[in-house]
């Protein structure tokens, strides 16, 4: 049989929230997230011929996923050998999201503070994952005022290095190419979403999953 959606209906008008959790959980590997790899693999050669810079953004469950995939024990920390690793590929820099989650922390106890002088409106929902609001969207659509209006920390960090650390290495923002490394396929979703680009700019060019990592580094 087939595996399709309710009614055959096209992805984005179903009740789907790309958590990517069916990916996971298909016993016969007939889901997978769409690979980016050799599209990035592509930007790097491509990035060399024509003076591009190529910037890499890791989230922190990254360092801890990717030494399971190289035969090390669970829990082992395996942040120095993965940045070398990015480096190896050709990454111009890495950044640690880390780095936007305090901003995220920062901005929503800014919101938070404001609203609770202005009256509301609560309980204030965080805005950090895209499956999450996806999710409020699709099928809780009263609460929508009741999100964070800040962005996840993986949009924050890439609207930083294209509008912000751009200019200090004398920069375009269309002569960086930001990748995402991330735990979960709903950032690939949310890097294509229209409202999240800056001046008809995509912040993040392409999402990668710690699976996919894996395979690029073998």
């Amino acid at each position: 049989e087939m595996i399709e959606t309710p009614d055959c209906l096209p992805l984005n008008q179903t009740s789907c929230i790309n958590c990517g959790s069916c990916a996971l959980v298909c016993p016969v590997g007939a889901i997978t997230e769409k690979s980016h790899v050799l599209s990035v693999l592509e930007e790097l050669r491509r990035a060399k011929r024509e003076g591009k810079t190529v910037v890499a953004q890791t989230a922190p469950a990254v360092r801890i996923g990717i030494s399971e995939l190289f035969g090390l024990a669970p829990g082992h920390v395996s942040t120095g050998q993965m940045v070398a690793a990015l480096k190896e590929l050709g990454f111009d820099y890495v950044f640690d999201t880390d780095f936007t989650a305090d901003l995220t922390i920062m901005e929503e106890g800014t919101e938070l503070l404001t609203r609770i002088k202005e009256g509301g409106p609560f309980p204030m929902f965080t805005s950090c994952c895209p499956a999450w609001i996806n999710m409020v969207e699709k099928s809780y659509p009263k609460y929508l005022q009741n999100v964070s209006t800040c962005r996840s920390p993986q949009g924050m960090m890439s609207n930083l290095v294209k509008h912000y650390f751009a200019k200090k290495i004398d920069k375009t923002p269309e002569e960086i190419t930001v990748v995402s490394f991330m735990p979960c396929v709903a950032k690939k979703d949310e890097a294509k979403r229209e409202r999240l680009h800056t001046e008809g700019i995509q912040d993040t060019d392409y999402v990668i999953s710690t699976r996919e990592l894996g395979r690029m580094l073998q």
